[in-house]
């Protein structure tokens, strides 16, 4: 398994794969001398798009994705997938869109669960009442990201 650990705006991120594809992207609270000088050449593709996402030049991934989960986890990351950039859906959405809205907290939890953070936009799901809601990155981070992919950003009233 390689890893790699890149710098962004919000933070370090650690990105794991191999051959097979990323396994995970994740948010830590890790040292700046953790960041890797030379890349994994089967983790250079993945650190390349992260890099031109938080360039505000891409909006999409081309990757090949291997996380591990459940069946149930594996058809939530990839409604999550689904999600355009700068959109926002909720969790009871999500429920329905899987077929059962008493899913929903079942698809909380699997979303939580996402070990590929932005490329598998968890960030993107919100409360119904449009409240941030947990993430496993940290509120200040989905904050940041929603914010980042809004197509009209707010003006601070204050």
């Amino acid at each position: 398994m390689n890893i790699a650990y890149i710098n962004t705006p919000i933070g370090i991120l650690e990105v794991k794969g191999d051959s097979e594809g990323l396994v995970s992207v994740l948010f830590g609270d890790f040292d700046e001398t953790k960041v890797s000088e030379k890349i994994p050449k089967e983790l250079k593709n993945a650190v390349a798009q992260l890099q031109e996402y938080f360039k505000g030049k891409r909006q999409e991934f081309s990757l090949k994705l291997s996380p591990e989960g459940t069946e149930f986890q594996k058809r939530v990351w990839k409604q999550l997938q689904e999600i355009p950039f700068g959109k926002t859906t909720s969790y009871q959405q999500m429920a329905n869109t899987l077929g059962d809205p008493k899913v929903i907290r079942a698809a909380a939890s699997a979303n939580g669960k996402n070990p590929i953070s932005i490329i598998i936009p968890c960030h993107r799901v919100i409360g119904s009442d449009g409240s941030l809601t947990g993430y496993a990155g940290g509120l200040h981070r989905k904050k940041w990201l929603l914010e980042f992919e809004s197509p009209s950003p707010q003006q601070s009233l204050f």
